[in-house]
């Protein structure tokens, strides 16, 4: 008897973990969060170096909503 071809998964991306994607997307809006001078970290304004946490954010939330979702 011959096999039968297995049929493909169906993959759905409706899990409750693409919701932490928000995330990353509506803190940088938040202006008010680091629209200042001070604190100054290495010399560089809190705007600046805010800029950068931000994209650890989305890195650290994009890495765990990865490895949540995959298969």
């Amino acid at each position: 008897m011959a096999a039968e071809p297995e049929s493909p998964q169906v993959r759905s991306d409706r899990s409750p973990w693409n919701w932490l994607l928000i995330i990353p997307i509506v803190v940088p809006l938040m202006t008010p969060i680091f629209n200042r001078d001070e604190p100054r970290l290495f010399g560089f304004p809190a705007f600046y170096w805010v800029q950068f946490l931000f994209i650890a954010l989305g890195v650290a939330t994009t890495t765990i909503v990865y490895r949540m979702t995959k298969r």
